[in-house]
């Protein structure tokens, strides 16, 4: 299998302290763990040491990819970087999702993923080309930003390398640090400055291999059979002056992914968050008629230069956005002030702003010292009332409150169970109940009805209650289906954008059919799984995860909590839902505007979450026999020695 057809075979260890390159068969881990987080967190697992600091030379950083990487028509060249994170609270395991075409390519060059070890004496970079490795200095990029140094590697080398990088904030350990690809691909999670404290400037991969699969017929029959189903997307296509679609490498579809050329002739992505994160947002109205979305999204110049700094720099813009909005909210409050901070706090939204700031915490000038080390470390050094303002605007790792559990309920749970915003997951929640509203507001085309909606949540969440957002019931078994789904596709890896064929316009019923993710894998490399067998592996990959994190300080019911204002707070408004609106009881609209998270009954999705995962109920922690039954005995042993799973023999 390995080797053959969706694999190239080979892992690459690199140990910058020894300067050390060897090979690791991919066949050691593809059988278990198929690819992306799942041979990912298992490598970890054996190679990371529990109690090592993010900055630590033990840490490894595990670039990655799955068997669908450089397959044509599927969205599944998607790539991960993983690792120890900075910007979780505790330091902990923690990922990053890219696209474009650098994982396609590291394939290409021979390999399916990249172990990276130590730490350098000096600035080097990494060439991959053709199944060959070698480390070069890098002192000449040292102190550049991320983009200028992908324009400079491809200068050197020619320009189909592909390159990436980490910027300023990554070589000054800027907890939010992240990394920068070809095609202005951006990871957050932290991962750029593991990578700037490991003196590793970038890697530069090219090769000649192409992908095989083990049934090119049967794939271009299932091929043939996602593009009549469409992927009914609610996520509109942009149409807005100077920006023109990109559409990632193996994606036949493309998706709200665009290029932005600037008036000045500077160009770069635009998407979504990244994207949005600087410039006036007013909530999107759907009540009012205008045939077809296009215009959710808009870009102006300061937005894409604000944008294009973050990329530079090598700023998490999601994480930027939650300081910019509690910095604001502070300086309203009289908290901090202009003279304290050093920053322009009374022009925010002007490029001089986003300059000082970008500048401040990328090079750890002055109050940026401070904020670079995270928003919540920023808000307990300040005092006072700055962490209570920070917690309407952050739940894990630094990052927005996107998809609010007080209006989706079901993305409590998925948010309690991570380090991290779980964007995956969320959009799993979200994009059908985006087109559930559309058609509400009764716009052309939409055909997501209340019966379409309750038909996909019996298909894809478990129960028809668990699209009835009037109740909690149901939520736990839909948000273990949405986490062991997410995790398989993290595997593979699938672009969320495609996948899950959830409400698609091409069957009777509109739902569509779980099932093709495992018929695609069998067509790529061979292996038979089925659907139930897929999401094995993600339930597999998931409570692997979840070891990794209860060794590393996060276990336990006591750490699966929303923040306090979720609670206490009542819902005021949703960006993409001014109204608050969901299905109730029969499809029928409902708002839980001025709505809380019930404390009891999310404490009662817990218990219910838990028994479903086979956990113990009262500690949130995993059962031995659980964890044996899924292939983790070695898993169970360790943790048995931590006191951290339960023996119920």
């Amino acid at each position: 299998m390995a080797g053959e057809y969706g694999y190239t075979g080979d892992i690459l260890m690199v140990d910058l302290s020894t300067r050390n390159i060897n090979k690791l068969a991919t066949a050691e881990y593809a059988e278990a763990w198929v690819g992306g987080r799942g041979i990912a967190a298992r490598i970890y697992w054996d190679e990371v040491p529990p109690h090592i600091g993010a900055f630590d030379p033990e840490n490894s950083l595990i670039f990655i990819t799955g068997p669908l990487a450089g397959v044509a028509g599927l969205a599944g060249s998607r790539w991960q970087v993983c690792g120890r994170s900075p910007a979780t609270d505790p330091e902990t395991f923690c990922h990053s999702n890219l696209g474009g075409r650098w994982g396609a390519k590291l394939k290409s060059a021979g390999f399916d993923g990249i172990v990276v070890r130590g730490e350098a004496e000096s600035p080097v970079y990494l060439l991959v080309e053709d199944g060959r490795a070698e480390l070069k200095d890098a002192s000449h990029l040292w102190g550049r930003g991320a983009a200028e140094v992908r324009e400079i590697v491809k200068g050197e080398l020619g320009g189909s390398i592909g390159v990436v990088a980490t910027g300023i904030a990554g070589e000054n350990g800027v907890v939010f640090a992240n990394l920068l690809a070809d095609d202005d691909s951006s990871g957050s999670g932290g991962l750029g400055a593991v990578m700037g404290r490991k003196r590793l400037k970038a890697i530069a991969v090219r090769g000649r291999r192409r992908a095989t699969v083990t049934d090119p017929a049967r794939l271009e029959e299932l091929r043939k059979l996602i593009g009549r189903m469409g992927s009914g997307s609610p996520i509109p296509m942009v149409v807005n002056p100077g920006v023109k679609p990109f559409i990632c490498y193996g994606c036949s579809r493309g998706c709200v992914r665009s290029v932005y050329r600037a008036r000045g002739g500077r160009k770069g992505k635009v998407m979504c968050q990244s994207g949005l994160f600087y410039q006036s947002r007013p909530a999107e109205d759907f009540s009012q008629p205008r045939g077809r979305v296009t215009s959710v999204m808009e870009w102006d110049e300061v937005a894409f230069a604000a944008n294009r700094l973050c990329d530079d720099y090598g700023l998490d813009t999601n994480a930027l956005e939650v300081i910019i909005n509690w910095l604001t909210s502070c300086y309203q409050s009289g908290i901090v002030d202009e003279k304290d901070t050093g920053l322009p706090l009374s022009k925010v939204g002007s490029l001089e702003f986003i300059e000082t700031l970008v500048r401040q915490i990328s090079l750890r000038q002055g109050f940026g010292d401070l904020l670079a080390r995270g928003s919540s470390r920023a808000a307990k050094e300040i005092g006072g009332e700055a962490a209570r303002v920070l917690e309407g605007y952050t739940i894990r790792a630094g990052q927005d409150t996107a998809y609010d559990p007080r209006l989706y309920l079901i993305t409590g749970l998925l948010y309690a169970m991570e380090t991290r915003q779980p964007i995956q997951q969320l959009h799993e929640v979200f994009n059908p109940l985006l087109s559930w509203l559309l058609t509400t507001y009764g716009l052309p085309g939409s055909y997501a009805t209340g019966k379409v909606i309750r038909d996909m949540a019996s298909r894809f969440w478990g129960s028809e209650e668990a699209a009835d957002f009037s109740t909690y019931d149901g939520k736990a078994l839909a948000a273990r289906m949405i986490q062991d789904r997410q995790y398989a596709y993290e595997c593979l890896i699938l672009c969320n954008f495609a996948w899950p064929l959830m409400l698609v316009e091409g069957s009777p019923d509109h739902v569509g059919d779980p099932a093709v993710e495992s018929m695609v894998l069998s067509a790529v490399t061979g292996r038979e799984v089925g659907e139930e067998g897929l999401y094995r592996i993600g339930e597999r990959v998931f409570n692997l995860q979840r070891a990794i994190h209860a060794r590393e300080g996060r276990a336990g019911r006591e750490r699966d909590v929303l923040p306090e204002t979720f609670h206490t707070q009542p819902l005021q408004a949703d960006h993409f839902n001014p109204g608050c609106l969901v299905p109730g009881k029969g499809g029928e609209p409902i708002s839980r505007k001025g709505e809380v998270v019930d404390r009891v009954e999310f404490e009662r999705m817990k218990d219910e979450y838990y028994a479903l995962r086979g956990w113990d109920v009262a500690s949130g922690l995993q059962r031995k026999s659980r964890l044996r039954e899924l292939g983790l005995g070695f898993v169970a042993e360790e943790l048995t020695q931590c006191k951290l799973v339960v023996d119920d023999r």
